[in-house]
């Protein structure tokens, strides 16, 4: 007797090709910034176990503190763009738990619409604070630029590195930008354009607990 057999259950469409590449882009950042994360990290832990050292050894090294103050910096806002398309971020729930399914999903796509354009916004006052067409116009001579517009981003310097505050602080727009498309991947997401990705190398997260 012939065995029956179920058809196979229908697959879901392929988004549009842009759709497609937004999410693609997030995910090629999200693996960048996973190993930037362990990279940071690690030199974290080696500056700390450096300074007690060389403290303990009477011979401190100056420049230590204010490196592992930077390297938190950074570390914290790749984890915070890492954590948003992870949709770990904070969220409150008293409200859309009264909802219904719809009802929900609209809160949570205005929710994301709303992360979306906080990065935006913070992409445009990076792109208006260090100027970087204005620099460009002086010949990128800092001192020029400064007595002229009054901006000295160009020409501060860190206390004991020594090093251009510029360079420090690129992780500001950086940030802006790997937030903005992790925040427009996971708002088409909401919207039902394309299916959640599963990320690898992040399996012990469950975002759905979150958020």
């Amino acid at each position: 007797m012939p065995t029956l057999t179920s058809p196979p259950a229908p697959q879901a469409p392929s988004p549009p090709a842009p759709i497609r590449w937004v999410l693609a882009l997030s995910t090629q950042v999200l693996r960048v910034e996973r190993h930037l994360l362990t990279a940071l990290m690690t030199l974290l832990v080696l500056l700390i176990l450096l300074n007690v050292v060389t403290r303990y050894s009477g011979m401190p090294i100056y420049w230590i503190d204010e490196a592992a103050v930077y390297t938190v910096v950074w570390l914290t806002f790749v984890g915070a763009s890492v954590m948003t398309r992870l949709r770990m971020d904070f969220a409150v729930g008293m409200l859309t738990d009264q909802m219904g399914p719809r009802g929900a999903k609209v809160a949570k796509v205005v929710a994301t619409s709303g992360v979306l354009l906080f990065g935006l916004a913070m992409l445009v006052m990076c792109w208006v604070w260090m100027d970087p067409i204005g620099i460009a116009r002086y010949g990128f001579d800092a001192k020029e630029f400064a007595a002229d517009s009054f901006n000295f981003i160009y020409t501060e310097r860190t206390q004991t590195l020594n090093w251009p505050t510029w360079v420090l602080q690129l992780i500001l727009p950086v940030f802006s930008a790997t937030f903005s498309v992790h925040a427009l991947a996971n708002m088409l997401e909401d919207l039902g354009a394309a299916e959640r990705v599963k990320h690898a190398g992040f399996d012990v997260v469950n975002a759905d607990a979150v958020n």
